[in-house]
């Protein structure tokens, strides 16, 4: 594939804008500043440089962010920034999109992919893909909010009671609430449905991968295929 297709399909602007980078010595193979746009290379797993910052060629991007609070999940944010202003341009480029969403307010692990059949996968609320939120509460935790979600709490426009698939209380003012499905604003509303206020939300868990401890709020990484393997731990499909 000519180096210049491989940059337009990394998200390095139009062809013509490539072209340019390469003509202006910025772009380097293995040390070797390229100088002609159509040089063929073979794309997968390519190492290449442009403007002496390293990149590898990704057929698609899979990645996670830990989503800071005061940012919105959209590309037209309406009150907050946008969660790719935390990211580099090329991802937006090439059209990375949320993964789900999560509120303005709540932090932590946001997946996002420029693969259509990927984001289907994981934002579809019929997988039951598990999600785990570590809730902070106005209210102190007892057993008897334990019970409630657990059980199953009437929420409006629901047809029947919406349950945890999983709870445990974390602290005076904390839980641990693991739900499979995607409704909006689905842990704040239950836990006001169950006599209780969330303070603060933040999601540790999507499937069976977690945001690791190294991950800073704002920063983001690539997926590999052993993170994928992981996420699709505990699908129903996989």
């Amino acid at each position: 594939m000519h180096i210049e297709r491989i940059l337009h399909s990394q998200g390095f602007g139009s062809r013509k804008e490539c072209r340019a980078l390469i003509r202006a010595g910025l772009v380097a193979v293995a040390g070797r500043i390229l100088d002609n746009p159509a040089e063929d290379f073979a794309p997968e797993g390519l190492e290449f440089s442009v403007d002496d910052e390293s990149w590898v060629y990704r057929e698609k991007a899979y990645l996670m962010l830990h989503k800071p609070a005061g940012y919105e999940c959209s590309r037209r944010p309406q009150f907050h920034p946008s969660v790719f202003a935390l990211l580099p341009d090329m991802l937006a480029n090439r059209d990375a999109q949320c993964v789900g969403r999560l509120d303005q307010d709540t932090t932590g692990l946001l997946l996002l992919s420029d693969d259509g059949q990927f984001i289907h996968r994981w934002s579809s609320g019929k997988k039951r893909t598990p999600k785990v939120y570590e809730v902070t509460t106005s209210h102190p935790v007892d057993d008897a909010l334990i019970a409630a979600l657990l059980k199953g709490v009437e929420l409006v426009d629901e047809p029947a009671p919406i349950a945890a698939a999983a709870c445990l209380k974390t602290g005076e003012r904390s839980l641990r609430l693991t739900i499979t499905e995607g409704k909006y604003h689905q842990v704040k509303r239950m836990l006001a449905a169950a006599g209780n206020h969330v303070e603060a939300l933040h999601r540790s868990v999507v499937g069976g991968l977690s945001l690791p401890d190294d991950l800073a709020p704002g920063d983001w990484c690539w997926l590999d295929e052993a993170d994928l393997a992981r996420l699709a731990t505990y699908s129903e499909d996989a």
